[in-house]
């Protein structure tokens, strides 16, 4: 099957090629860098001749809100119009669990544009929400360290691996369409503060960590704002497993 991934260059889009292109497939790589630009169009209809399904792992540039929300919906429609002109069967969309009940966040209001868009478009699809990445943490850390000092809100997440999701991204797009897949979580919630001093101690760094809501990061998204709903499918790492890899 010749599956396209928007954002293949990607950690999530590289760890979803791998896992089609062991499963057989054949994998049409959708990025900037190899001449297809999602913002303006331009290559898309060459690079979805004879392609059944698009799995879109695409990110935005750290802007404000109207601009996120720009940026996502130009890209999306872009992609959803030329899919549609190749005859496209499924488009697969990875999101993020809880973005329709968390206000005051640019990349939550993007992402969802990109399913109001999808769920909108008459080509069929899978919107597949998940929880944050493993590294989430020690991402967070490095946007406001500042000589061995960061702050983090003390978030309660339910951590998924990237291979995790990669592994269900490419066995849906190889599958029907399925409407709203359920949240795809990790095995167990952790507290974030916690998460950021444990990767950070298994590389080998020390950094002071402050727990704040004054941030990127407020109290909308506090309590079980950012946890799996009922019916969620589990994934089997665990982030003692994947920390064990960062040592």
């Amino acid at each position: 099957m010749r599956i396209a991934i928007a954002g293949a260059t990607g950690n999530i889009g590289a760890l979803t090629s791998a896992a089609l292109t062991r499963a057989g497939h054949e994998v049409v790589p959708i990025s900037r860098s190899l001449g297809v630009d999602l913002a303006t169009g331009t290559g898309l209809d060459g690079v979805l001749a004879g392609v059944a399904a698009v799995v879109d792992v695409t990110n935005a540039p750290p802007a404000d809100e109207a601009e996120t929300v720009a940026y996502f919906g130009a890209t999306t429609r872009n992609l959803l119009a030329a899919e549609e002109r190749a005859g496209v069967r499924h488009h697969v969309l990875l999101s993020i669990v809880g973005i329709d009940r968390i206000g005051g966040n640019a990349h939550y209001a993007g992402k969802r544009e990109q399913e109001r868009l999808v769920t909108e478009s008459p080509v069929p699809w899978t919107i597949v929400p998940a929880t944050q990445f493993h590294d989430f943490a020690a991402m967070v850390t490095g946007w406001t360290e500042q000589d061995g000092v960061a702050t983090i809100a003390p978030l309660l997440v339910q951590p998924i691996a990237a291979a995790d999701v990669a592994g269900v991204l490419a066995e849906i797009a190889a599958g029907e369409p399925r409407g709203r897949y359920a949240d795809l979580a990790g095995p167990e919630p952790q507290d974030l503060v916690d998460m950021a001093r444990r990767t950070h101690e298994a590389r080998g760094r020390t950094v002071k960590l402050v727990p704040t809501w004054s941030g990127p990061f407020g109290t909308t998204m506090a309590g079980d704002a950012l946890l799996p709903g009922d019916g969620a499918h589990l994934a089997p790492t665990t982030f003692d497993e994947w920390l064990a890899t960062q040592r």
